[in-house]
């Protein structure tokens, strides 16, 4: 499926966790482009994430008095990665202009022990590209929930990522948030750091404003996230021509979180709703 908008070109796969493939502006990739044969929303261009983000430990936790015990996602072992929905096939509901409605419903199940529907919305104009994602509680008990978005970055060789955030999960050597610190321990994007020059980084900035700008040479691009979205996965590998930076509405583990922590999970009770919306812009300097 593919929309064009004035300067503006996006391409989108529903059957493969309605991963966007690519998005361009006046030619230029905005998001990493997909290959031609991608068969994973991880070589893609940005995907959904329902009904929580990032990792789980082990893929197990507690709630209300229950034990919840998820399956490794394959490569991740032994942590649940990201929920199901980036693993799934959402329908389309309606495609009119540059706005795409897309839908999915999961019955509880081993890798969700909850019943949930959730609606991703796609919206194409001559000004960017605006994003919503939204998830409701279809089963008759409470459910802990949490969305985020996942898009790819394209970067240039001069490419800065500027990213206001003062706080970051320090991990573990197994990828699992260990200690919150502010982000000069690790890097802090404040000022704007050229991506090809940063460390590795796969870490959740905290308190963050929900809005970053990836800074090219000679042209920009904006991300603006809804308040929230309090946390930015930052996934910056060495040398692979992107950089993710993922609005999420809960830092990553948040399920084992210490009772009193503020870690963005949302309890939805049945018939309850959690959304979130990002927007990505772009313009010459």
């Amino acid at each position: 499926m593919k929309i064009e908008r004035g300067d503006w070109a996006l391409s989108l796969r529903p059957d493969l966790g309605v991963s966007i493939t690519a998005l361009t502006w006046r030619g230029r990739d905005v998001l990493r482009p997909a290959p031609a044969d991608v068969d994973s929303p991880l070589a893609a261009s940005s995907f959904p994430l329902a009904p929580y983000a990032n990792r789980i430990d082990g893929g197990g936790f507690a709630f209300e008095g229950r034990a919840v015990r998820l399956p490794a996602t394959p490569g991740f072992a032994p942590h649940a990665l990201h929920g199901v929905g980036w693993r799934s096939r959402w329908s389309v509901l309606r495609a009119h202009g540059g706005t795409v409605d897309l839908a999915l419903a999961a019955e509880a199940g081993p890798e969700w022990p909850w019943a949930w529907t959730a609606s991703h919305r796609l919206t194409l104009s001559e000004t960017g590209l605006e994003m919503s994602l939204a998830i409701t509680n279809e089963d008759r008990a409470p459910m802990p929930a949490g969305l985020g978005l996942h898009p790819y970055f394209a970067v240039e060789a001069t490419t800065r990522l500027r990213l206001p955030a003062p706080k970051v999960w320090l991990t573990d050597a197994r990828e699992i948030p260990d200690r919150l610190a502010a982000s000069g321990e690790l890097i802090d994007w404040s000022d704007g750091v050229a991506v090809a020059g940063a460390p590795f980084v796969d870490h959740a900035y905290a308190d963050w404003n929900g809005q970053a700008e990836l800074i090219h040479d000679c042209w920009r691009v904006d991300l603006t996230a809804s308040p929230n979205a309090r946390w930015a996965q930052v996934y910056a590998p060495r040398g692979e021509g992107f950089v993710c930076v993922e609005p999420v509405t809960h830092r990553p583990d948040a399920h084992n979180a210490p009772a009193g922590e503020d870690s963005g999970l949302t309890v939805l009770q049945p018939g309850g709703a959690l959304s979130m919306t990002a927007r990505i812009t772009a313009s010459e300097t």
